[in-house]
Order: structure tokens, then sequence, then C-alpha cells
């Protein structure tokens, strides 16, 4: 294996798999697909389409920043209303002036996503069927940041102890966290376990700007929402995100995905996937494959999560015993498996936090699996444009709902009432008279409810 100390010896190009990749002040680039995989805040931008990339998180930036807004607004909105208690009062007060001044750091935390240079749309991953998961906004796993860098000690620990108690006492080697958040495992292993290099990569720019920023002692300072607040004081709560210590260069942040990890075959000895296996939009086989690729011979996987499958095919929902035989079918020892309950999400300023029974195991490289194939996000008949779509049960009625939907809200013009609406859908056959009211109350109900629900962040 390569000298793990320098980022040259690891990087490989995500689209192609070339390496060494030719390094500058700027980033690095790939001369056979010719593309420049820029450094932005000091973070390797090592996505496929890393300009298309750049676009849609800067997009999703400024709609999580229109958000925060539209909340402020309810909360000034709120605060207009007679005869508020003085109590309710003042905690709107510190919770709308606790919104407006978070939309302002975290503006500032990631203006270097604002470079016009690399913009571009979103339909350029279509050349290589990438694309961003669209369920996961900027700030979907916000509260992380606080576990990891704030209140989360007990937590962190645990996560460290469940990676140390599966080495059990060998060296770690190079370790590669996949699906790293915010950073604080990649930190805890290389502090107290000493690799002799660690990489965390994760797709999400806000965890791992925070993170390298922690890990390298910086402080961030960055408002706690709790789900649950224990007191009025407790509704916005603006903590110093920090580490005891700086971790040494030898510790990196990379940016990227999981499905197409920017890394040459064989760089690192020990991968571990915290709360990862389960969540990804592929077979865990496949994950298996890209896993073995990157280990080196008689390299380590570690695993702890929930083991919470819940993908659309009921097949992949795999349990324990289902992960033993996808592991020694691509070239892994039967795994060490074991189960660890662990604190999940305390903050100290939440009612809201619970416990989990979380699955571990190790597992050894034995031999190679098969080279795994390219993640395709997209079909064909999407990216070529020219094939028929396929008419699934699930797409013809999700067809159905919409054009009612789209019909009940051309209805919707302040004149007509719920039975109003009703009685037109029995005009135009779409529905009978014991279905339309029913489904037209839970339209309507479902709207009114998404249009109170409460931003989070």
């Amino acid at each position: 294996m390569t000298d793990p100390a320098t980022l040259e010896n690891l990087l490989a190009c995500p689209r192609c798999d070339k390496t060494p990749l030719i390094g500058s002040d700027e980033g690095w680039r790939c001369d056979g697909c010719r593309v420049d995989f820029p450094v932005i805040d000091d973070l390797p931008w090592m996505f496929a389409e890393p300009a298309a990339a750049l676009g849609e998180w800067r997009g999703r930036l400024h709609f999580s920043l229109r958000r925060i807004d539209q909340q402020r607004q309810r909360l000034d909105a709120a605060l207009d209303q007679p005869a508020l208690r003085e109590p309710t009062r003042r905690r709107l007060t510190a919770l709308r002036d606790a919104t407006a001044d978070h939309a302002e750091r975290l503006s500032a935390l990631l203006r270097p996503l604002d470079i016009d240079s690399f913009g571009a749309a979103p339909e350029t991953y279509l050349a290589l069927r990438t694309r961003l998961p669209p369920d996961q906004g900027l700030t979907t796993y916000y509260p992380n940041l606080h576990r990891d860098w704030a209140w989360g000690d007990e937590e962190n620990s645990a996560s460290l102890d469940i990676v140390a108690d599966a080495l059990a006492g060998r060296p770690p080697g190079s370790v590669l966290v996949l699906g790293a958040g915010a950073g604080r495992l990649a930190y805890d292993v290389h502090r107290r376990l000493e690799p002799a290099s660690t990489v965390a990569l994760d797709f999400n720019p806000l965890l791992l700007a925070v993170g390298r920023r922690a890990a390298r002692g910086g402080k961030v300072e960055l408002y706690e929402f709790p789900i649950a607040p224990r007191s009025a004081d407790e509704q916005a709560v603006l903590r110093t995100l920090a580490a005891d210590e700086p971790a040494d260069e030898r510790l990196r942040f990379v940016l990227g995905d999981v499905h197409r990890p920017p890394f040459a075959k064989g760089s690192f000895d020990t991968i571990v996937t915290p709360w990862l296996v389960d969540i990804l939009p592929e077979p865990l086989d496949a994950l298996a494959r890209r896993i073995n690729h990157l280990l080196g011979a008689g390299g380590t996987w570690v695993n702890f999560g929930s083991l919470s499958f819940h993908g659309g095919d009921p097949a992949l929902h795999y349990t324990i015993e289902e992960c033993r035989a996808v592991l020694t079918d691509h070239g892994f020892a039967e795994p060490a498996v074991g189960e660890r309950e662990m604190p999940y999400m305390c903050s100290p300023a939440s009612r809201h936090g619970r416990r989990e029974l979380v699955v571990t195991w190790r597992s050894d490289k034995t031999g190679k699996a098969k080279a795994p194939e390219r993640y395709r996000a997209l079909p064909d008949w999407i990216v070529r444009g020219n094939e028929p779509i396929p008419v699934s049960k699930e797409f013809q009625a999700q067809a159905m709902a919409t054009r009612i939907h789209a019909f009940i809200m051309s209805l919707l013009d302040g004149r007509r009432s719920l039975k109003d609406v009703a009685k037109v859908l029995v005009e135009q056959q779409l529905m009978t008279p014991q279905e339309a009211e029913p489904a037209v109350r839970t339209f309507l109900i479902r709207m009114y409810d998404d249009s109170r629900r409460q931003t989070t962040y």
C-alpha cells in the first residue's frame, strides 16, 4: 500500500477511477476526464460532477435560508397577536431574534458555496447518472453538529468504544469513515486510536465545514433548536462547537458521494460505516463490493447502526443473518457480530432523546470481490429520453392522485365550500358520492397541516 500520509496517494477520480490526480493550489484534476475538482473552504470537492453538485448545494442553501426567513415571519406574526402573556411574548421574541441571527450565521459559514464560476445546472448529472439524494437538505442532520461538538460526550464515547472494541487492539492503519457526518467519530478515532491517517467522507458541506473547523482547533457558534425544549430559555441555545484539542494534519475531510468514493483501490486498512448501510438507496451487496475494493489485503470493515432497512424492495430489508451472507459472498470473513445499547441524540436542552440497541460487526477482507458497478441513480428512460416510460402500478396511482389534486386545487377560489368541491368531483365522475367528501376533507387537512408545520433546522 502507498504511503497514506499524503492525500495525493489516496484520491482517485470518482468518474473513471484514474489515480493519481494532478494537484494544485486550486484543487485536483483528472486528465483522463478533463474535469477539475476544486477545493472550497479547504474541502476537496470530489463529486463526479463537481460543478453540478456545487450548484445544487448552493440552491439548497438558499432554500434553507428562505425557510428560516419564513419561520421568522411566522414568529413576527405571532408577536403581533393581541393580549399575549408576557412569558409568551418573551419566548417568541427570543426565538424570533435567534432565528434571524441563525440565518446570518449559516449564510456566513457557507459563504464559500456562492462561487459563481462553479455554477451548473443539476441536469448535468444526467451524463453520469449521479445526483444528490432528493430527501437530504442542507440541514437534515443539523442536530448532529451539536451532538458531535457540544453536548454528546456519552454518545460519542460509545461510538468510539464500538470501533476500538471491534479492532481489539489491532492497529487501524489508514482509516476511512464513510458517511462521517460532522466528523466527530473520525476525530476521536484519529486522536485515540492513532491510525496512520484518517479520512472523513460525507456529501453534506455544512456538516463537513463545521467538522473541519472544530477538528482543526477552531470554534463555530450556532444555535441549537431542540425538538422538545425543556424550558423557554432552551427554545434556541447558542452553542460553541469545538474540540478539546486540534487534530494533526493526517485527519482530512473530503466531500464526495459514498456511491462513487473518490479513492484509489486498496487505499485503506480500516473502513468504518456508522449509521450508513441501511439508508443507502442501493443493495448492501453493492456497498460490500465497494468497501472490498477500497480495502487493502486483510483490511477490516467495522459497521454499527440501527440496521433498519426501508427501501422499496422488501427483499432487501436484510436481517443480520442476511447481512452475514452478503459479507461472506463478497470477499469478507464471517463477521463478528454484536449488539450494544447507547444513547441517541439526548440533548440536555430537550425532552426528546432515546437509547438505541445498535448492531455492530467487524469483518476482515479475505479475498477480492467482483469489481463494483458504477452507481446509477437514474434509469435510461430518464437519461436518454427516447425509451418508453414504464407505467408501474405506483406511477399509475400517483398520476391519478396528481390529476385529482390539481383539479381540486383549481376549484379553490375562495367561494366554494368543501361540500361544493366534492359535488364537482362527483359531477365530473372522478369519485362516487360516498368517496368524494372524505377524500376532499383528507386532502384539505393535509394542506392545512403542511401550511402550519413549523420549520426545523
